[in-house]
């Protein structure tokens, strides 16, 4: 009877840890909202770049905010990059 209730209550615990397994493993494959200034890697989190603003013709511009201080990056189409950096 000893064997019988051990055996059923290790099922119920190896059932238990299998499926926290499981929902641990598709908790971290979802990406992170786009509205959170951080993103979750290897379980810790990290501050996003930025606000990246792509246009069609391959251009970009992104906007990253450090204190009172922003510093502005461009890449035109054609390839010219330039960084502005600002303290206000």
């Amino acid at each position: 009877m000893k064997s019988i209730v051990r055996f059923t209550l290790m099922s119920a615990v190896a059932g238990a840890i299998a499926v926290g397994g499981t929902s641990a493993a598709v908790a971290q494959s979802r990406p992170t909202p786009k509205d959170w200034n951080y993103e979750i890697r290897n379980g810790q989190r990290v501050p996003k770049g930025g606000n990246r603003v792509t246009n069609a013709d391959g251009s970009w511009r992104e906007e990253i905010r450090q204190g009172s201080c922003v510093t502005i990056k461009e890449k035109t189409a054609n390839g010219e990059y330039k960084e502005v950096r600002r303290c206000d």
